[in-house]
């Protein structure tokens, strides 16, 4: 057998001593080498199976099959690279290489097979009857070129039918190349274009025929995109160096018509027979939209979608290169973080759409604020930096923090709407504050919370002092977020008195956190934080959710049943689903409507009045009362207060203080006791502290009051035994008409 020289592994089962013709099989995969197997078998050739292109080259020292067929796709030494080591053995430079592959064959490998020999392509999975007819065609071609050996008459039809193939296989490869999305030129030796597939001719706005034996740069012009230099000939390079190149990765293409597209590009020599460079191959696409695209991508990633300002990313990459610099010079740089005050309250009453082109407004009115050498950046929400750099002295950072302040205070035109927000604004110092990006944004957030705290509209700069105060803050800020599922909140009860018999007629709940270590606190510890940092909606859901299960809880007593008054935030207020989720709180503990008021103040009220209108009674549809809470203290329109379904006016405490003291205090008293009997609406009076305070309202014809002097908050456990003891009396527990 003429195999029997071989190793094992590259014997095929079946041999043909009938014919000196064997069909060489190259594939690492044996699933291949078995399924091509089959596929040949009934030519009744000789079959031989190499793993590899190594093995491929050994059984090819002593061996010239009449086809050869070659996986692209190899590990150690692909088919391109096995192609090419055939094709310098001189028995072998014209057996057929038919390329096996799995992939759809692209315009480079479709040259790189070609320039090594290949006669054709076989796409797997295979058509049987396609690869049987394709190798039969060139195990005859084989045998035909053996017999013209010996017969020297048959020559001429041996070439015919090799040139015959030849142009079938160049048809192939011009319907192969117009197909492709790539543009293809080639050009000769001289490097002039003798080839422009239909993708050439598409993107250089030449024809084929315009074309042809023209200079390559003339048809391909193209110029580095910022030096505006006219880039080497592709051509010319890659045949001097024989190897394939690439262009630099900014260059432009200007068309034949001028337009200008960006683009990538490979070159490839063509070598003849002897392996003489022939000409060469360039195969080019239109990169234009996809590095717009990556452009488009690589800006989004660093800079905020809605207002365009730089993100905390790219803010946090200028702080460190000012820092680099305001080192090497001695200069001082600046972070003033910057929070607008009022904005959540715009936003849930109006809506994000105004919300967020208010947002837009501000950042360009940021712009207007700062020199070429700064940075505002939006560092999310409703909360911009901005990075001051080569500063000499502090002062420049309050002259820019005032200025700021101005800027974003004056009245916003949008969509009907006229709008009013300040900005709190803290100040921090490199390297007097800090030493690091973190340290220093910290010290500026912290000194922003200390404007906040002062009522906003305000700068602050940092101190030693608020560093402490930020770090408690932040720690409290932590526990806050774990106190609701740590059952660390708890509710006090205050009673509500009927000034002439002082007995009870309603109750307040007031929140509570036990702390873990810092024991018992009150709402103005805590409750500005979870104002701050998002908490105080699922908060107040709790407070209402608790307060109504208990009020249920002492009806279900035998206790004579009576409003249960609870505080609204203004987040709460304005939050989508409030009424809704009132609903479902006294469905779930089922305390009846008319038992639960809700106090929220005057400011809440009158900051979207078409808004407030529509909560108000949808809530007073479900028999829910409402009271105005700390009344006095804030801005309020008679006309509107007439409009709105309020049940009761609450006086500020602050009054009542001063009720004693300050004759004007007693009037204002006086104007709202009038106010609210004019409404028919109820007025209590809070923080009804001494007896003296008791006589005066009670002269006034106060009827109701709320304070220390009849209790104060205690739990539900003692506000039960003070509810029994009240039922207990002589005259029972009267309740609010």
């Amino acid at each position: 057998m003429r195999n029997a020289r071989l190793p094992s592994a590259l014997v095929g089962p079946d041999t043909d001593h009938r014919q000196p013709i064997d069909i060489l099989i190259v594939d690492d995969r044996p699933a291949n080498l078995d399924s091509l197997h089959a596929v040949l078998a009934p030519l009744g050739h000789s079959l031989v199976r190499a793993t590899s292109g190594e093995e491929a080259l050994r059984y090819l020292l002593d061996h010239d099959p009449a086809v050869i067929l070659l996986d692209v796709q190899m590990p150690a030494m692909n088919g391109f690279e096995t192609a090419t080591m055939i094709r310098q053995r001189e028995r072998s430079e014209r057996t057929p290489i038919i390329f096996l592959t799995a992939v759809d064959v692209s315009s480079d490998d479709v040259f790189k097979g070609y320039a090594t020999g290949a006669v054709d392509y076989l796409l797997k999975p295979f058509e049987p009857q396609v690869v049987r007819a394709k190798v039969k065609v060139f195990v005859e071609l084989s045998q035909q070129r053996h017999a013209l050996r010996v017969l020297n008459k048959q020559l001429e039809a041996e070439r015919k039918a090799i040139e015959d193939l030849l142009f079938a296989e160049q048809e192939r490869a011009q319907v192969t190349l117009n197909s492709i999305g790539d543009a293809v030129v080639s050009t000769d030796a001289t490097g002039r274009v003798g080839y422009l597939n239909s993708a050439a001719e598409r993107l250089t706005g030449w024809s084929s025929g315009d074309a042809i034996d023209r200079p390559l740069p003339e048809v391909l012009n193209i110029v580095d995109a910022t030096t505006r230099i006219a880039a080497d000939d592709a051509s010319a390079i890659t045949m001097r160096q024989e190897k394939i190149g690439t262009l630099r990765t900014t260059c432009v293409l200007i068309r034949r018509d001028g337009a200008e597209l960006l683009i990538e590009d490979s070159a490839a020599p063509i070598h003849d027979r002897e392996g003489r460079v022939t000409g060469a191959v360039i195969v080019f696409r239109d990169v234009t939209e996809a590095r717009a695209v990556s452009g488009r991508l690589t800006h989004f990633s660093r800079h905020d979608i809605l207002t365009d300002l730089p993100n905390r990313t790219l803010l946090e990459d200028r702080i460190g290169q000012a820092f680099a610099m305001a080192s090497r010079r001695g200069t001082r740089l600046a972070l003033l973080f910057v929070d607008l005050d009022r904005f959540k309250h715009v936003n849930d009453s109006l809506g994000h759409a105004i919300g967020d082109a208010l947002l837009k407004s501000v950042a360009a009115r940021l712009l207007t604020c700062l020199r070429a050498t700064d940075t505002v950046s939006r560092w999310g929400g409703d909360e911009f930096v901005v990075l001051l750099t080569q500063l000499d002295d502090a002062d420049t950072a309050a002259v820019s923090a005032a200025k700021i302040i101005t800027a974003v205070s004056a009245p916003y035109a949008l969509a009907d709407h006229v709008l009013d927000i300040s900005a709190s604004i803290g100040i921090g110092i490199w390297p007097d504050d800090a030493t690091g990006v973190d340290e220093l944004i910290s010290a500026a957030d912290a000194a922003m919370y200390k404007a906040k705290t002062h009522g906003g509209n305000h700068y602050q700069f940092f101190t030693s002092e608020l560093n402490d105060q930020a770090i408690a803050r932040r720690s409290l800020e932590d526990s806050l977020r774990r106190a609701l599922e740590r059952q660390e909140l708890t509710l006090y009860y205050q009673p509500k008195n009927n000034l002439e018999t002082s007995r009870v007629i309603g109750i307040e709940a007031l929140v509570r956190w036990q702390h873990s270590t810092r024991g018992l606190l009150a709402p103005d510890q805590f409750v500005t934080i979870a104002e701050k940092c998002g908490l105080i909606i699922p908060i107040g859901r709790w407070i209402m959710r608790e307060a109504c299960r208990q009020a249920r809880a002492w009806q279900e007593a035998g206790l004579t049943p009576m409003p249960i008054a609870v505080n609204v935030s203004a987040s709460e207020f304005r939050s989508k689903g409030f009424v809704d989720g009132v609903a479902i709180v006294l469905r779930e503990t089922g305390l009846a409507a008319q038992y639960l008021e809700l106090e929220v103040t005057e400011s809440v009220l009158m900051e979207d009045t078409q808004s407030t209108t529509a909560v108000l009674y949808a809530l007073k549809d479900m028999g829910v009362q409402i009271a105005i809470d700390d009344f006095g203290t804030g801005y309020s329109s008679l006309s509107y207060l007439s409009r709105f379904p309020i049940d009761t006016l609450k006086i500020d405490r602050s009054f009542v203080d001063g009720i004693t003291t300050a004759g004007h205090d007693a009037t204002i008293i006086n104007a709202v006791i009038g106010l609210g009997r004019s409404l028919n609406q109820h007025v209590v009076a809070e923080g009804v502290e001494t007896e003296q305070q008791l006589a005066l309202l009670r002269r006034q014809q106060c009827v109701e009051g709320q304070g220390y002097y009849f209790s104060h908050p205690v739990e539900a456990r003692q506000f039960t035994d003070l509810l029994r003891q009240e039922s207990d009396g002589p005259q029972g527990l009267p309740v609010r008409a």
